[in-house]
Formats: C-alpha cells, sequence, structure tokens
C-alpha cells in the first residue's frame, strides 16, 4: 500500500502478514538479543521488508541494525525508512544519488491513547485536527496528525543528527478528493541542517487511510 504515496524511484515493501521465512545475520540476532516474541516478529518480518527491497535496487542482502536512537544503519548509498504496527511491517528505500531522505510511518486508524494529543500538537493544530474530523469523522486526524510527524522525524534524524520534538514541527494536513488520502507539509520551527541541494525547513509528503490503517510517507528530493 504504501508505494502508493512515494514517488517511483523509491522502492516500497510492505505486508500485513507475519514473514518468518529469513535467517537473520548475526549482526542482526545480537541486535535482537533476547526481544519478547512479538519485538522478534517485528524485526524479522521486516528485514524480510529491506531484503526483497534491496533486491529490487539491484542490491545483496546485508545486516541493517540500529545506531543511534535506533535508527537503521543502510548500505553506502542508500536510504530508507522502516515501520511497523500491529498488523503491518513496511520499509522503504531508495538510492542517495536521487534523494537525501526518507521516512514513513504507519499507525492504526484509531484516536490517540488519553492525553497524549496535548503532548504531540500545538494549538494551531488542535483546531486543524477539530476541523477535519467535523468533515470526515472516518479519519482519526489525531492520529494522522502524530503519524504524520513520526515520518518527519524519520527523515529529520539521520540529516540532522539531532533530536527533533513533536513541538519542533508544526504539521498541516490537506485531505484529497476522496477525504481518505491527501499531502501534508510539516514546517520545522528549529535550525535546518546544511544539505546539499536540499532543506529541511519545510517539507512535504503524503498520506493514506485505509484498510483501518494510516500512513505518511516523506521522500526528499536532491534536488
Amino acid at each position: 500500500m504504501i508505494e502508493e504515496i512515494l514517488p517511483p524511484p523509491v522502492v516500497a515493501v510492505d505486508t500485513r502478514a507475519e514473514r518468518l521465512d529469513i535467517e537473520l545475520f548475526a549482526a542482526e540476532r545480537e541486535a535482537l538479543g533476547n526481544a519478547v516474541e512479538k519485538r522478534r516478529r517485528e524485526f524479522v518480518t521486516s528485514r524480510a521488508c529491506v531484503r526483497e527491497a534491496l533486491a529490487q535496487l539491484g542490491l545483496p542482502p546485508t545486516p541493517i541494525v540500529g545506531g543511534e536512537r535506533k535508527a537503521p544503519l543502510w548500505p553506502l548509498g542508500v536510504v530508507g525508512s522502516i515501520t511497523h504496527c500491529a498488523g503491518y511491517r513496511g520499509c522503504a528505500l531508495t538510492r542517495t544519488a536521487e534523494f537525501l531522505g526518507v521516512g514513513i510511518d504507519a499507525e492504526p486508524n484509531g484516536p490517540l491513547p488519553p492525553g497524549v494529543m496535548d503532548r504531540v500538537t500545538v494549538a494551531q493544530e488542535r483546531t486543524m485536527l477539530e476541523r477535519l474530523a467535523a468533515q470526515e469523522p472516518a479519519v482519526h486526524w489525531d492520529r494522522l496528525l502524530f503519524c504524520a510527524k513520526e515520518a518527519t522525524y524519520k527523515l529529520w534524524f539521520p540529516l540532522a543528527g539531532s533530536w527533533l520534538g513533536f513541538e519542533d514541527a508544526v504539521v498541516t494536513l490537506d485531505r484529497g478528493g476522496d477525504g481518505c488520502a491527501g499531502t501534508f507539509e510539516a514546517r520545522l520551527l528549529v535550525p535546518s541542517p546544511p544539505l546539499d541541494g536540499g532543506s529541511l525547513a519545510r517539507v512535504s509528503g503524503r498520506w493514506l487511510a485505509r484498510d483501518g490503517l494510516l500512513l505518511t510517507a516523506i521522500a526528499l528530493a536532491r534536488s
């Protein structure tokens, strides 16, 4: 599904089923450690998706482990993002020759837990969420905004190497024609790092609500 909201040069692989038919590399087994069964299944399935995406880029399988703040460490010349939530695993990869970075996220299409919205939104976002909820109640806009901020962070951190709080990005969500797909823009309130042919001051992405899921994606081109 997530390939629908990413530009064609980005390779996306996702699944609603567990994919436990791969053998982890030694470095991946070490990174996983004594994780509980739920985490192990997420990890293995996401690595299966990554290996398929690498193959589509013409690259061999390689161990993918987490670096600082658990951000995936990609092979030289590749940028990407991994996401998982209940019943969904996915990844998106592309080459650094064309893109500076990618951020994706998936969340269940349900309300945020009590008390969370005030911690992850600013006042102007809450006004927008009230308006959108009245227009299209089938989408849980509070969760979608959280999902967009997560995708923004996944794009930001590998490029900036610094934390980005929920209060550091103001997100504007736009509805598509059917109300269950559209675009979003994140305006960053912290200084953007120097980039070769791009900027993180404002980044744009796309979102999709389907089959009980909310998906968000940003691919920052090098142009």
